[in-house]
């Protein structure tokens, strides 16, 4: 005889949540891993920024000297903010550490371009009622995700050299060209 219903509904429960804080664990640990593969013995860490709505550009050094810049942080929460609500959110630096990464990986030094990083709850279920391709709880609403392009680098070679990092979720948007990158577990689509 099989387990209960509640029992199962328990057990599969728990299971996603180990999944969960598992995926969240490697990720800790593979970020500080590809950071210093690619950091070429670099004291600082640098972020370039056009966000296409507001047509705002910061650059910036984030990270310097063994930690992140209080001030330089506040700067990059700010462009990175929620533009329809006008709301800022503190940014997980660990998502600003994958990008740091993942323009290393690409070999760019172009800024990133912003389609769309912080939302807060209210524009992102404002987007999820007129959009099958947004999540109910989003990672953007957690300050760990973002949608981005990188001029000079093809949509595709900047997807996979995400998705070889395997650092967290990649999102593919070929018609709307612009790929999503969160510190979730990692998956693609």
């Amino acid at each position: 005889m099989g387990k209960p219903a509640e029992s199962q509904d328990s057990t599969d429960y728990s299971r996603r949540n180990l999944l969960r804080c598992s995926a969240a664990a490697l990720t800790t640990a593979v970020l500080p891993q590809l950071i210093q593969a690619n950091n070429n013995n670099t004291s600082e860490r640098t972020l370039d920024f056009i966000n296409l709505h507001t047509n705002e550009k910061l650059s910036c050094c984030y990270w310097s000297n063994g930690s992140y810049e209080p001030d330089r942080l506040t700067e990059i929460n700010y462009i990175l903010r929620d533009h329809r609500a006008e709301e800022v959110y503190e940014m997980d630096p660990s998502l600003l550490d994958l990008l740091y990464v993942l323009r290393e990986a690409s070999g760019s030094q172009a800024p990133f371009h912003i389609i769309s990083a912080y939302r807060s709850p209210k524009t992102n279920e404002k987007l999820r009622s007129n959009s099958s391709g947004v999540a109910k709880r989003s990672l953007h609403m957690q300050g760990k995700a973002i949608d981005i392009r990188l001029p000079g680098i093809e949509l595709t070679q900047l997807r996979d050299t995400a998705i070889g990092l395997q650092a967290g979720g990649v999102g593919y948007y070929a018609k709307s060209n612009f790929l999503h990158i969160d510190i979730g577990r990692p998956r693609f689509w």
